[in-house]
């Protein structure tokens, strides 16, 4: 549409940075916005420039846009960031559940501060490189749509939008491979054009999570008991934050078969170890829920549905238990659901609404 105003989200990727170049030539008067969200002075922090919003990534979103010839800003989210995704991160882990950053770092962060900064800028959209489509429906409503390429499709980490972000929301790379993607970088001379996606979270981009809360807590995590479901002792463990339910490796017990995490106890510091059966069940809990296809889950409905990013997805039916908790009963057992994990729904290819899995 010509002359309208998009801000662009650039993260110094690929992605991001077709999609501005992809809107350039559609007509929009584009601006590139790089958020830094911490700073190679953070102490918290190691190997600081491994993901999107570090310094290298800063740099690699401003030559790119320089070579697409748009204006560029960097606007600084490091507290915003510290308190909503960082802080978030180790609260969950320290309450036993097993969080979600991108989720939360979407909804509060990336498109809070992508909107605050295109309204100064006076913009009409905001945009980000995220496989994922958005179409508004015939009941009005604006929905995810499922990305053309299954295999980098990003639907599950943008449940959590809410109806005012998505109607000044373009995705335009959504309906691409990455291997077309790519293929667009190195047709405009993008040095970035074969730089590697991020595999680990941005902050913590070594992989080592335990390391980094404790780290930013000042404190260790306190050893405990591993114990089977009915209390007896079967060695000691490290601390909660370095298990998840369903975890299998790591845990040093001597059992003569393999065992997993079926439970973190937060009151008696006990981490419940079972067996490959215990961890699967047909009923999920979720709480904290946005609704996006539909305007609520008053209704009993079926789904497909995912309780983490990388499930395929299975069949359910979901029902409203109170004001803000549904229940989901899956038609087959599946493995591991996790608290703090996100639930996310589908109708077809357009996500129907989430919320974060509760016991």
């Amino acid at each position: 549409m010509k002359n309208k105003k998009v801000v662009v989200g650039m993260s110094g990727g690929v992605d991001s940075s077709v999609a501005a170049y992809l809107l350039k030539e559609q007509g929009y008067d584009v601006i590139g916005v790089t958020m830094q969200m911490f700073h190679e002075n953070d102490e918290y922090i190691v190997h600081k420039d491994g993901g999107c919003g570090g310094q290298n990534a800063i740099e690699d979103a401003r030559r790119v846009a320089k070579i697409l010839d748009i204006p560029f800003h960097i606007v600084s989210f490091r507290d915003e960031f510290k308190e909503k995704v960082m802080e978030y991160f180790v609260n969950e882990y320290q309450n036993a559940r097993t969080p979600n950053p991108c989720v939360h770092c979407n909804r509060w962060i990336k498109w809070e501060a992508l909107l605050n900064k295109a309204k100064e800028l006076g913009a009409d959209y905001i945009a980000t490189g995220h496989y994922a489509r958005i179409d508004r429906l015939p009941n009005g409503r604006y929905s995810i749509k499922t990305s053309a390429t299954a295999t980098k499709d990003q639907t599950y980490v943008l449940y959590n939008l809410t109806q005012e972000q998505l109607s000044k929301t373009l995705m335009p790379v959504g309906g691409y491979t990455k291997e077309e993607i790519r293929e667009i970088a190195e047709k405009i001379n993008l040095k970035i054009a074969n730089k590697p996606d991020s595999q680990d979270i941005c902050f913590i981009p070594d992989g080592d999570y335990v390391g980094f809360i404790e780290r930013l807590t000042k404190s260790t995590a306190i050893p405990g008991n591993f114990v089977d479901k009915e209390g007896n002792v079967l060695g000691k463990h490290k601390g909660l934050i370095n298990y998840t339910v369903g975890q299998r490796k790591g845990l040093n017990l001597a059992m003569g078969h393999p065992v997993f995490v079926t439970e973190l106890r937060t009151d008696t510091n006990e981490v419940v170890i079972g067996e490959n059966e215990d961890i699967f069940t047909t009923k999920v809990y979720a709480n904290k829920i946005n609704a996006m296809s539909i305007e609520n889950f008053a209704n009993e409905v079926r789904a497909l549905g995912k309780i983490r990013y990388a499930h395929k997805g299975a069949m359910c039916t979901v029902k409203r238990i109170n004001d803000d908790k549904i229940e989901c009963v899956f038609d087959e057992p599946q493995r591991a659901v996790t608290p703090g994990q996100s639930l996310v729904l589908y109708d077809g290819d357009y996500v129907m609404g989430g919320g974060t899995i509760v016991l």
